[in-house]
């Protein structure tokens, strides 16, 4: 599991825009990596759309944000232009590196069980270590809380 103090693990995949996104390539920038259960859902939406709002104090803080869900590039897209959303969200579709973060968990709804995302956001630092990990983030509120450890 992926802790604080930590190395991130690293990744490439597809994003909205279709392009490959690697985090590694975005060492000595700060990033905010946020998993998310589905596209255009309520919670979902909160979460993006507080994210989206903050992103230029983000910016000035030297920080980017990615979105990560299993949803195929076609839905993130979709989402996306729905909500104006200006960061990118990217394609996990086999959920493996959701796996490498330990946020692909067993879940459960209306008495059934099944394996989802555990909504979770990783702040990671310039060297690519794990500043922050939030888990079981409620999405509400959630980028205040990430913008203060950003000191944005």
């Amino acid at each position: 599991m992926v802790e604080k103090g930590s190395l991130a693990p690293d990744f490439t995949l597809p994003s909205d825009a279709g392009e490959e996104v690697t985090l590694s390539s975005l060492r000595g920038r700060r990033v905010v990596l946020y998993f998310y259960p589905k596209d255009d859902t309520s919670g979902c939406t909160t979460q993006a759309c507080e994210l989206r709002d903050a992103l230029p104090r983000f910016d000035d803080a030297d920080a980017v944000v990615l979105g990560v869900s299993p949803d195929p590039v076609a839905s993130h897209r979709r989402f996306r232009d729905k909500y104006g959303l200006n960061f990118p969200l990217l394609a996990d579709e086999d959920h493996a590196v959701a796996e490498a973060y330990g946020v692909w968990a067993q879940k459960s709804m209306y008495g059934r069980t099944y394996m989802g995302i555990e909504r979770s956001t990783f702040l990671i630092g310039e060297d690519g270590r794990v500043l922050e990990a939030w888990r079981r983030v409620k999405p509400k509120g959630h980028a205040e809380l990430v913008g203060r450890a950003l000191g944005a």
